[in-house]
């Protein structure tokens, strides 16, 4: 059986953090773990900044509260939920999460808490475990799921690529470039069609076992492939579903829009 596993942030919902600067006009909240990738680092700075400019709890969800999904999020998650499972795998806080949840269709969500002041100060954040999207990830592995996960950050890479299948969806530039082997999809379209030879090889009647569905070299053979589809044009999807109902490959995991 399948499951995916997607970050929100990025995926989903646009950047709290983002917003919270544009809001407050303090430029120095607006990294992410797009930025920096030691996300103790990051969030040890993000209370500092909170601390120092005298920002509450409050003031954070006022800005969260106006905040909307992105546009085709919700589309795009109702088409995964009518074909298969799908967790959200986030280092937001649950404090942050209730209102795009909400506006989301209340999906499934592992995530962080923060610790509070008696005058709501955000004076500490708690990790549900250290390296908590990998271990999700691992723990489903060993209730027998084959994992496709999803993310654009520097905290989701080790999710990444614990999976077994592994993709990026509108990575900065710098982590494209740091890791060229994940495949990155810019669009709910590309990121579906990608999505859709995987889904359809879990509902395929003769699917039994891994090994049966391993295979020889499938990098080289879909990045050919994919040459020759760009040259020709017609439809990724079905083409690809095609390959993976013949068995000539076992997975997309290494599709890439730059091959």
């Amino acid at each position: 059986m399948k499951i995916i596993c997607a970050d929100m942030e990025g995926i989903f919902t646009p950047e709290i953090w983002i917003q919270v600067s544009q809001k407050t006009g303090i430029d120095e909240l607006k990294l992410t773990t797009r930025d920096i990738s030691d996300y103790d680092v990051l969030m040890k700075r993000r209370l500092g900044i909170l601390s120092k400019h005298g920002l509450k709890l409050k003031d954070i969800t006022d800005v969260i509260e106006t905040m909307d999904p992105l546009e085709g999020a919700v589309a795009f998650l109702n088409w995964v939920r009518e074909r298969i499972q799908i967790v959200v795998v986030s280092d937001t806080y649950v404090e942050f999460a209730k209102p795009l949840l909400r506006k989301m269709g209340w999906p499934t969500l592992f995530c962080n808490t923060l610790t509070m002041s008696a005058e709501g100060e955000v004076v500490d954040y708690n990790l549900r475990q250290a390296d908590g999207k990998r271990k999700v990830v691992q723990s489903l592995k060993r209730l027998n799921y084959d994992i496709i996960a999803v993310g654009d950050s520097y905290n989701d890479l080790t999710m990444l690529q614990e999976a077994h299948t592994g993709i990026l969806f509108r990575p900065p530039e710098n982590v494209r470039n740091e890791y060229p082997q994940l495949p990155a999809t810019y669009t709910y379209a590309e990121l579906r069609e990608v999505l859709e030879p995987l889904i359809l090889e879990e509902s395929d009647a003769s699917y039994q076992s891994k090994q049966q569905r391993d295979c020889q070299n499938p990098s080289g053979r879909i990045s050919r492939y994919l040459r020759r589809h760009r040259q020709h044009g017609g439809c990724l999807s079905r083409q690809l579903s095609a390959l993976v109902r013949d068995r000539q490959i076992r997975t997309v995991s290494i599709l890439g829009y730059d091959l």
